[in-house]
């Protein structure tokens, strides 16, 4: 039996039918884990001991009733475990143990879902490649010479490799998304405020924001019920009701009016990234929805507008790690200064360093007006541009990245580059819009693409049933890599 041939909802009706324990699942998950991980290097650290004492705490009670009852799941590192380390993937962390569980981990909790480990990521979630942890670099299940994506690589990875049947990553320009497409699974970044992130460790505050990456849509509706709602320890957090968005997904989409950005098909987008678009719309004007070509002008200042702001707040977000209080702490010092200037040089890789200063750059003196505050009105302009679509559609549709999967190594010395891989998902996080990619297809070569689905705030509902309605008419969330998609 392998983890990737059932949907959560299967595992349901069979944990409650007697035809599995939440032992055995989380035997099935450990032994994928112990013959993949060698490859494919998704997890950092594992939790055995504690997983299989609430899965036997779980059959032992015989009751089921969470909504997560039993079901393997990770956690992205950047997101804190009480008791169990929290590194970011960087040394700076390396030996942080929290003393409390974020929110969404208490939800899991509360749902009787099993945490197997902690996930890698590009450090404090600075990448899209998942190359730039201090640890290890994850490898895509479908080919292991190539990235999963990044910075949540390590979610993908597991969830594509059958490891687990869901994980929890985190979005703050696409770090959702892009991975999941990279990887051929669902990943979902809500809308800003709907997930609390209390727990999860800052890197752009106002863009971050956690989310589901499962092997369907189903599975990706019933994780976000749960990690979804209101948290009064988060001050971003939004007061309002989570749908049962599992139990309403609807595959009768007729009607459905969609907005496709000629922004979002232009000049970088790979020829074969563009054709599996054309050919979902083409799906979706068979299911009934119909679609028209739109202008979303200022798009085009999406990217500088992203990394002014991303790269301000993520230098003020982790000017706290200075040696003092917690993180890694030079040896050898002079004055208070140097131990300033040692530990972070020593605790932070390339990456973080570069961000670091050009992010310091532009919040310093008059950069301060001339960049990061013209980024902020920027921003307005972009999140005007997707209202003004949505008077007139339901959805948002595009890539979700413009390239197919790259090979391991092929960016990481390019800084420029490696941006690009993320710039068709970072309007959604500007606008604090929900976002989903869906496998719509693959490359020549075998490789995942992913379809980028945009909604409205708070249409989550939305977004999921234009998808499940793809998933359901289309093959290719039934595919499986070369690793993981086979019975261990």
């Amino acid at each position: 039996m392998s983890l990737s041939n059932y949907t959560i909802k299967q595992i349901e009706e069979m944990l409650h039918k007697g035809e599995i324990s939440a032992t055995e699942l989380v035997d099935l998950s450990y032994k994928q884990i112990e013959a993949v991980d060698g490859e494919v290097e998704a997890f950092l650290s594992l939790n055995e001991e504690n997983a299989r004492e609430q899965a036997k705490k779980l059959d032992e009670a015989k009751s089921y009733e969470g909504k997560l009852s039993g079901i393997p799941g990770a956690i992205k590192d950047n997101i804190t475990t009480k008791g169990i380390a929290t590194t970011c993937a960087s040394k700076m962390l390396e030996n942080f143990d929290p003393l409390y569980d974020a929110t969404l981990v208490e939800k899991t909790n509360e749902q009787e879902a099993i945490m197997i480990g902690k996930v890698n990521l590009d450090e404090f979630a600075m990448g899209s490649s998942t190359e730039t942890s201090a640890f290890k670099k994850t490898k895509n299940p479908w080919n292991t010479e190539y990235v999963p994506g990044g910075s949540s690589g390590g979610s993908a990875a597991s969830v594509a490799a059958g490891e687990v049947m869901f994980s929890i990553g985190t979005d703050t320009g696409g770090s959702i998304r892009q991975p999941a497409a990279f990887c051929g699974v669902v990943g979902m970044k809500p809308t800003y405020g709907l997930v609390s992130r209390f727990g999860v460790v800052a890197m752009a505050p106002s863009l971050d924001q956690a989310g589901p990456i499962t092997r369907t849509v189903e599975d990706n509706a019933r994780v976000l019920e749960v990690i979804a709602g209101h948290d009064r320890r988060d001050m971003t957090s939004v007061n309002r009701d989570v749908p049962a968005y599992s139990e309403n997904l609807s595959q009768e989409i007729k009607g459905l009016k969609i907005a496709v950005p000629k922004e979002f098909l232009s000049e970088g987008v790979d020829p074969e990234v563009k054709e599996s678009v054309e050919n979902a719309l083409q799906m979706y004007e068979l299911l009934g929805a119909t679609w028209e070509t739109v202008s979303l002008p200022h798009l085009a200042y999406s990217d500088a507008t992203y990394y002014a702001i991303a790269y301000s707040e993520g230098a003020s977000s982790l000017a706290r790690y200075d040696g003092v209080s917690f993180g890694h702490r030079a040896s050898e010092f002079t004055d208070v200064i140097d131990m300033y200037k040692r530990s972070r040089s020593e605790g932070f890789g390339d990456e973080i360093k570069r961000r670091l200063l050009i992010g310091t750059t532009f919040l310093s003196g008059e950069h301060n007006e001339a960049i990061f505050r013209k980024a902020q009105k920027v921003r307005t302009l972009i999140a005007r541009d997707f209202q003004a679509a949505f008077e007139k559609f339901d959805i948002i549709i595009g890539p979700t990245t413009a390239t197919p999967p790259f090979k391991l190594g092929e960016t990481i010395e390019d800084p420029l580059k490696l941006q690009m891989s993320d710039l068709l998902a970072v309007p959604a996080n500007l606008a604090g819009l929900p976002a989903l990619s869906v496998p719509c297809g693959f490359t020549e070569d075998g490789l995942p693409l992913g379809l980028q689905i945009i909604g409205n705030h708070f249409a989550e509902q939305t977004i999921y049933n234009a998808a499940y309605a793809y998933e359901q008419a289309t093959n290719h969330h039934k595919k499986r890599p070369v690793i993981g998609g086979a019975e261990v």
